[in-house]
Parts: structure tokens; C-alpha cells; sequence
């Protein structure tokens, strides 16, 4: 079976739509378009898959029936406008997938539920209850009449991504204002060829990204390449494609040779270790030496408070930490088992020093091995 066949299997699918393809120019649902993605997914529903709409388009609908050109500066404006578009944008939901007998369910989602492990999982457990016994559509979006910055995904191709890996989805596909990834920004230089398979994203292809993006959207190529970073580690081919392509989504599924495919890593991520990897936000930063780097990335071993040269931030036990290099370059990611307090007096120190430096040991690994996540 050839790569593109395989994704006839699918069975569990994720769609990102963003807002270039939800609306017009002047920020008004298309709704001849939306009319058309609904009749496809209603396909691909009675063909008896289990289909998430991640969408883009809240701000933009706000944007339109408000009859404002650009989004607001402030963010209590983007929050109110993004409100006043949520609704519509269900409204609109609901009607088009009600004419092919199909009930949807409005999922709002901050980073804030991702980073709680309780949260994820109660996440998990709703989305596969509406898909698996519902048969409902659940149509996901990122709360942004509430998120703060701080707690914001950023974009809606990574909360995409991270939806694939929270239900364990078997594609995920990116509908876009692109074809797919090219070797050079198609718009600029008329050379600049589809790409329509990527096996690994090298440095190369993260060069390839450019910035990409439109007035109404957050997200450019490089966001849809972090999207596939964290989809295809998760062991999930993603499809980046255009959304207003006729007929798109169920030509994907059908095998067909369209936008570029993602194909997933051999060795992927599962269960916490994909939480641990993409979904937490650490709080805090471990910086190691350069022997801990190896025993990290080459000999797969825990992080010993001997290589940590440096700590950043407050956290406490069982915090997500990010594990840093010399140069702030990011290799690992893992749960902590002591606080940012306790690892500054143990940081340099043999394990077997811990006790008679903290009065107590519990562990001799700052970051065990089964709670740690190479990302290089």
C-alpha cells in the first residue's frame, strides 16, 4: 500500500480549518464554502469515521457582522469580538451540519487545559465520548473570549495538533490558503515547486517555511511546520492542503495526491511522554552541561544533578521542566523531582550527596528517564 493509499484507513480524523478559508477578504464567513466542508465531512461521517473540526474563524466572524476591517489591538477587544463571533460561527455550525443529520458540539479549549494532566485527560475523555458513542462532530476552537496571552496556543494549526495527539487520531489535515509546502514562497518566486512528501522535517525544511500568514489568521508556514513537528512525533501523517480546493478533504481521504503529506517518525511518541513533549508548558528551565547533553540524547539516560549547571524560574516536585545547552538551545523536556530551591543547592553535586545536602532523598535523578522527553 503506497503512503497516500494508507490514509484510506483512517479512521479517526482531526481537520483544521483556518480562517483564510472560513471567510472573505473583508472578514465575512464564506458561507457557500463552509456549506461545501460540511457536505464533505458529512461524507466522510456516514462512511462511519469519526471527524474533529478544529476552526479558525471566530474573530473573523466578529470582525464581520461588526463591520470592522482589522482585528483589534487590545486584547479585551480581540476577547469581546471573538465572543460576539463564537456564536455566529456555531450558529452557522449547526445549521449546515443539521441538513445532513449530523450533531455538533462546540469544545473551547485554552492552554491551560492542556498543561493540567487531569484537564487533558478529562479533555480526551469528552471528545472520544461525542465521536465514539454520540456520533457527534466536535467542533473545537481556542477559548480567545478568555485566554490570556500567556495561556494562548498561539495559533490554531498547534491546538490542531495537539487535538490529534489528545484523541490519538490517525490523520490529521491542515486546510489552509495554501497548496501545501513549497520550496520557496509560491507568491514570490514563480520556481517554486510542491513539495508532496516530507519524510522528516530537517533544518531544511524549516527553512523552507518562510512568513507566511494573512491579516485575519495567526498562523504562517512555520506554525503548520510545528504542527507537523508534533503530529507525525505523535506517530500521525498530517495533509497540508488548501481548503478551498474542490472537493479537498475527500480527495485526501481517498488517496489521492494532493498538498504535501507528513509522514509520521518511526519511533512515536505515546501517552504522557506526548503529553510530557508538546502539550505541557514547563515552568520552569534546567541549563546542563555538555556531558549531560550526551547522556541525555546519545546514551538515553536520566539527567543527574551532577549536569545540571543552572535553573530558571520557580517550580516545585512534579513540575514539567524544559532542559536546556549551554547556548539556551532547547534538548529535553521532563518532570521535575525536586524544586527549582532544592536543585539550585544540589545542581554540580553526586546523587549520593543529596541527603546530607537537602536533609531527605527520594531520588537520585533530578529528571528520571520514564519522565523525559528528548526533542533533538
Amino acid at each position: 500500500m503506497t503512503e497516500r493509499q494508507s490514509l484510506k484507513q483512517a479512521q479517526r480524523i482531526v481537520i483544521k480549518i483556518g480562517t483564510s478559508t472560513l471567510t472573505h477578504a473583508c472578514g465575512r464567513l464564506n458561507l457557500e464554502l463552509l456549506a461545501d466542508l460540511a457536505a464533505q465531512v458529512a461524507v466522510e461521517h456516514k462512511a462511519g469515521k469519526e471527524i474533529l473540526l478544529v476552526t479558525s474563524g471566530a474573530v473573523g466572524a466578529g470582525l464581520g457582522r461588526l463591520n470592522l476591517r482589522e482585528k483589534p489591538v487590545s486584547l479585551p477587544d480581540r476577547q469581546a469580538v471573538a465572543a460576539i463571533g463564537q456564536g455566529l460561527l456555531m450558529e452557522v455550525y449547526t445549521k449546515f451540519f443539521t441538513g445532513h443529520g449530523i450533531t455538533v458540539a462546540q469544545i473551547l479549549l485554552t492552554r491551560e487545559d492542556m498543561n493540567d494532566r487531569r484537564r487533558y485527560l478529562n479533555a480526551r475523555n469528552t471528545l472520544l465520548k461525542l465521536v465514539g458513542d454520540f456520533k457527534a462532530v466536535p467542533i473545537i476552537n481556542e477559548n480567545d473570549t478568555v485566554a490570556t496571552e500567556e495561556l494562548r496556543f498561539g495559533d490554531n494549526d498547534t491546538l490542531s495538533a495537539l487535538v490529534a495527539g489528545l484523541v490519538g487520531a490517525d490523520l490529521l489535515v491542515l486546510l489552509s490558503d495554501v497548496n501545501g509546502l513549497f520550496t520557496g514562497d509560491p507568491r514570490k518566486n514563480r520556481e517554486a515547486s510542491l513539495i508532496p512528501v516530507v519524510k522528516e522535517i530537517t533544518s531544511e525544511i524549516w527553512a523552507m517555511a518562510g512568513q507566511a500568514g494573512t491579516a485575519l489568521g495567526t498562523g504562517g508556514m512555520l506554525t503548520k511546520l510545528e504542527a507537523a513537528r508534533i503530529a507525525t512525533s505523535s506517530g500521525i501523517p498530517m495533509v497540508l492542503a488548501a481548503g478551498k480546493d474542490p472537493g479537498i478533504i475527500n480527495r485526501i481521504t481517498g488517496g489521492e495526491q494532493v498538498g504535501t503529506l507528513f509522514l509520521p517518525v518511526r519511533e512515536n511518541l505515546l501517552g504522557r511522554k506526548r503529553w510530557i513533549a508538546f502539550a505541557g508548558q514547563p515552568r520552569g528551565q534546567l541549563v546542563i552541561d555538555n556531558g549531560a547533553v550526551e547522556a541525555l540524547t546519545i546514551h538515553k539516560k536520566s539527567l543527574l544533578p551532577s549536569g545540571v549547571v543552572g535553573v530558571k524560574g520557580q517550580f516545585n516536585l512534579g513540575d514539567l521542566v524544559s532542559i536546556v545547552d549551554s547556548t539556551n538551545r532547547e534538548i529535553a523536556r521532563g518532570l521535575s523531582n525536586f524544586s527549582a530551591v532544592e536543585i539550585m543547592k544540589i545542581m554540580g553535586k553526586k546523587s549520593k550527596d543529596i541527603i546530607k545536602i537537602l536533609g531527605h532523598k527520594s531520588y537520585d535523578e533530578v529528571v528520571h528517564r520514564d519522565n523525559l522527553v528528548c526533542l533533538e
